[in-house]
């Protein structure tokens, strides 16, 4: 399960921005996760600028993942050739929704079956949102909502923003961060079930 959020780093306060606007101090960074949907650790993470692309970071840490993979769960923003590319040399499955415009590709390469497989399906179920929705709940898409729990555990229980000013030092309160929401899961998550 992959996602990726915002951290501030330094900068105003909201009623600042909104009453006088933005100054060019104000900066944020992105957390890259990838989460166990099993476990609800996070067994990898990797900070970067904000303008960082997302599917650059992917590749990077599925090559740090070890094999076993199965599934790989993402949003709509790893819709890429190159994430499909990279998750294929994996050999695991990918579960990122196609975007909405999205066309089937008669000459698609070996990486982009599953994609063009998952614009059949949605097709077939009928086309629509609705058919994009039932998809989501055949192939167990809601799992990546995980990624989302994840992030909003780490910014309440850690708060939203990092208390270091240099790249290499945020890189590392990050990764402690992670091992704190980690050894939090180990200690006891919830029970959940149908009641």
């Amino acid at each position: 399960m992959f996602d990726a959020s915002g951290l501030k780093v330094y900068g105003e306060g909201e009623w600042k921005v909104r009453t006088h606007g933005k100054s060019k101090r104000r900066t944020w960074r992105k957390i890259h996760i990838a989460m166990d949907p099993n476990t609800h650790d996070i067994v990898l993470a990797e900070l970067t600028e904000n303008s960082s692309n997302d599917c650059n970071v992917l590749k990077n840490l599925l090559e740090e993942m070890g094999s076993g993979l199965l599934r790989v769960y993402g949003d709509g923003i790893y819709d890429t050739e190159g994430c499909y590319e990279a998750i294929s040399k994996k050999k695991a499955e990918p579960l990122i929704p196609a975007r909405r415009n999205a066309k089937y590709k008669h000459s698609a390469k070996d990486h982009l079956q599953a994609r063009n497989q998952q614009i059949l399906d949605i097709v077939a179920l009928g086309g629509d949102e609705i058919a994009r929705s039932l998809w989501k709940k055949l192939k167990g898409y809601h799992k990546r909502s995980l990624g989302e729990t994840s992030f909003f555990r780490f910014k309440t229980i850690l708060g939203h923003a990092l208390k270091s000013r240099k790249m290499c030092i945020q890189i590392i309160e990050c990764k402690i961060k992670c091992m704190i929401l980690n050894k939090m899961n180990q200690l006891g998550l919830p029970l959940s079930y149908i009641a």
